[in-house]
């Protein structure tokens, strides 16, 4: 099973359909796809999709929304 990760620089909207041109970095599992994420994220580039073998496919947005779920467990743990 592979998770692949599409990036692109800050700003840019979503993927488009050139996905096939676009840089990507492939994980065994979706924990490293979404540890990979928060690295881009910090690091000023945007995950722009999280594309897996099993028929996950998650969009920016989609990203965006269980990152900040993780930073909020995070917090709660941390108390």
């Amino acid at each position: 099973m592979a998770y692949r990760v599409y990036s692109g620089p800050a700003g840019v909207s979503d993927v488009s359909l050139t996905r096939d041109n676009m840089l990507f970095k492939e994980f065994a599992t979706l924990d490293e796809a979404f540890l990979f994420a928060r690295h881009l994220e910090r690091g000023g580039t945007t995950p722009l999709l999280i594309d897996g073998d099993d028929g996950t496919r998650m969009n920016k947005r989609e990203i965006g929304e269980a990152l900040r779920v993780g930073d909020r467990a995070d917090v709660r743990s941390a108390r």
